[in-house]
Formats: structure tokens, sequence, C-alpha cells
């Protein structure tokens, strides 16, 4: 099983140093555990879906610490991109993109778009950060159960398979983010979760 350490300043250097080695964490986002690991690293991403056990062909969601972190991810950003994103984040919306070339086809899968956060916790900001800026933030729990709420719930899930688990506490929210696909000229809401869709009304946005 994976050890279970509690947040603290210390603890983000030891969750650095299994992300750096090409491990996989469980941490609290914004809102649900979410399974981390860094996008690039071909080999822990395959393993959160396995973990996961995913459908084929589900693109694999990134948090990010900071703004300028987009342009590792996003091409040339949609006017919509910006706009939605200078409204709502730091905040759980989760924006899709066209992903830039260099993002790995086990993040994108198949799909040329990515979904990306800017979550509105300083908490899991500092961990994403202490990490590289940018870390897979897909829910810890197998792909037909609930999102894990707790650190405990994530070890119960996976006994097996994470290198890491970094308590951060219970969840802050009994609802997912927000998702809103940006990457073609039809702005769509693929998810309403904790941004509701009466404030997403009056920006035009289709269901």
């Amino acid at each position: 099983m994976a050890t279970i350490i509690s947040f603290l300043d210390s603890s983000l250097t030891e969750a650095a140093q299994v992300i750096a080695r090409g491990g996989v964490i469980a941490f609290r986002t914004d809102t649900f555990y979410g399974l981390g690991a860094d996008p690039f690293a071909a080999e822990a991403v395959f393993r959160i879906q396995e973990l996961k056990g995913r459908e084929e062909g589900k693109p694999i969601l990134i948090v990010i610490s900071d703004l300028d972190q987009v342009a590792g991810f996003i091409e040339q950003p949609s006017p919509e991109f910006v706009r939605l994103s200078e409204r709502f984040w730091p905040g759980p919306l989760t924006l899709i993109g066209i992903a830039r070339a260099e993002v790995p086809g086990e993040i994108s899968v198949g799909t040329g778009t990515i979904g990306i956060r800017l979550p509105d916790d300083e908490d899991v900001r500092s961990l994403v950060r202490a990490c590289g800026g940018a870390l897979t933030a897909t829910s810890a729990n197998p792909a037909s159960m609930p999102p894990a709420s707790s650190a405990q719930q994530v070890a119960d899930y996976f006994p097996e398979g994470l290198d890491l688990i970094v308590d951060g506490g219970a969840a802050r929210t009994d609802r997912p983010s927000t998702v809103v696909d940006v990457s073609g000229s039809e702005v769509r809401v693929l998810r309403e979760g904790m941004i509701s869709g009466a404030e997403l009304k009056p920006l035009g946005l289709k269901d």
C-alpha cells in the first residue's frame, strides 16, 4: 500500500521527488482527489490509465500552478478560452483547448485536445508548482466508482499501484469542476459542476 503523508511543506519535496522519477501520486485537488504524474512522462500516464481502467479515448485532465503554464499545453488559446479563463480562473472550470504537438498522445489520446484547470486553492497550486508546474489530475477512483473524497478512500481504491498519497484533508466540495470545450468553433458545456449553468448562460455558451 502507498505511503500516506500529511500535507506539509516538507511533503511537497517528497511528492516532487516521486514525480521527478516518473512516479504516480494521489493528492487533493480543488474538487476531489486526483492521480498526479508528470504529463510528459508517458509511462506514468499509462500507469494511471491502467489504475483507473479508463474508457478508451478519454483524455486526461491537467492542473497547473500558474497561468503561464497554459502555453506549454494549449496551441494558441482561442478568444473564448481567454475570456473564460479571465472570468473563472483560478477556479473549478476545466477548459478544453487544442493541444500542442508536444503533448503526449497518452494525454490527448488521439483527440488533439486537452483539458486544463487553474485551481482556486493555494495548497493545491503550491504542490503542483513544487512538482514542476503541471500535473495530471484525473479523479482518483476506478472508472466505475465515485471520485475519492479522502486520502483513505484513495488507499482503499488503490491498495497497489500508487507511489505516494498526499493527505490534504477531506474534499471541499461534492461536485466536480465544470467542463467547457473551447477547442472548436462552437463552445459547449460538457459537464456542469461547481460553476452552474446560470453563471455560464450570460456568456452565450451552449449545452
